[in-house]
Order: structure tokens, then sequence, then C-alpha cells
């Protein structure tokens, strides 16, 4: 389901803080109720292999998005316990342990339900004729981009082996901020301090003739 151009979902979810106490977030009410824009991560598993690298790679751009008046959220389906345990292993041994931003807690899917992100479970049938559902029921990476208003402005979905980019996010938040503060739209591979263009024909003539 895409909800880019759409309100985020209004769902309260348990979620790990910093200080190791289980809180309720809600997206949505993250954005509004601060003013800032809200980049929302989702990765598959607590203790695997690409997800540490993610969520140190999110942590270490913590005050580029602060910069950005931009709010970082992890988000997996572990138990608030699972997520306690990793933030307490060090990084040496593929913990998380420094990580400061808040980490949902999904264990009952609704919210990752609700947005679409898990994967299928796959149907087999046993020697007795007996349709089985096999598979871990976890999410693929995706990550929302959010507005002050609760408003989706990016959404995309990676699958299990490929880690994200975090300096792309980091990009479209500035295009996004450019298009709010300017009216002007971003062309292909925009970058802050670049030049934009304005959204008709003589906008988009005068920017390929200097380009």
């Amino acid at each position: 389901m895409a909800f880019t151009g759409k309100k985020f979902p209004n769902i309260t979810v348990p979620a790990m803080n910093e200080m190791g106490d289980t809180i309720q977030v809600n997206v949505l009410e993250e954005a509004r109720k601060n003013n800032k824009k809200v980049l929302l991560f989702w990765y598959p598993k607590d203790f695997t292999f690409v997800c540490p690298t993610e969520l140190h790679a999110f942590q270490e751009a913590q005050e580029e998005f602060a910069k950005r008046n931009t709010i970082v959220i992890g988000a997996s389906v572990d138990t608030p316990e699972v997520h306690f345990a990793w933030l307490n292993t060090p990084k040496d041994n593929g913990g998380i342990e420094g990580v400061t931003y808040n980490i949902l807690a999904d264990s009952n899917r609704n919210l990752s339900s609700t947005l679409g992100i898990l994967d299928a479970h796959e149907t087999i049938t046993n020697e007795e004729g007996l349709e089985l559902k096999v598979g871990d029921n976890v999410t693929y990476r995706a990550t929302y981009l959010i507005d002050e208003e609760g408003t989706v402005f990016h959404e995309g979905i990676n699958h299990m082996p490929l880690g994200r980019n975090v300096n792309e996010f980091i990009r479209l938040i500035d295009a996004y901020a450019h298009v709010q503060q300017h009216g002007e739209v971003c062309p292909a591979n925009w970058e802050e301090g670049k030049e934009a263009m304005t959204a008709d024909r003589s906008g988009v003539a005068d920017y390929l003739s200097n380009n």
C-alpha cells in the first residue's frame, strides 16, 4: 500500500528509548506536536547482520538530521526486551550500544501490517496434504520520510540483503525543504546549492538549456 502524499497511519506503538525505558510512540504525532520532519526506518530483526550497520549509520548522521529539523526513529517487529538487550551489546560484538534514537517494537505487527511491509508468508503443503505457512514474518527495509504535518513525502523498500544509503535520505530532506521554502521543484540528481526550476514549460526549458 502506497502512503506517499497521504497522512502516516495514526497508530501508537511501544518503543525502547536510549534510557532503556519502554515508551509509547505515535509517529504521526511526533511530526505534528514537535513541528519536525520524521525519518522512520524499518529493519528486519535485531541481532542480525546488515541491520546493525544501518542503525549505526543513522546514529552517525544524527547531527545532520537534527540540522534539518528531522527526528530519526528505528523500527522492527522485535519486542522492547530484545531491543534492550541489543542496545546493551557492544558495537564490536555486533550490537547497537550507543544508539540514542527511539526504536519501535511493533511485535503485534499492527503498524507494519497497515503499511504493508511484512514479508509474505510462503505456503507449502506437507506430506499429509496440510497447508503450512513458512517464513519469519519480519519487515523489509522500508523507509518513510514524513513532513511536519504528518504527510509522507517519500517511501521506499529494500529487500533484506540491501543496506540503505543514509546520505540519500539527507538529500531527499534537503530537496523537500527547498520545495517547501521556495515553491520550486527539484530535478534529477539535485543537491543542496544546485539549481532547481519552476514547474512549468519555461522552467524546464530554462533548466535543460543550462544543464
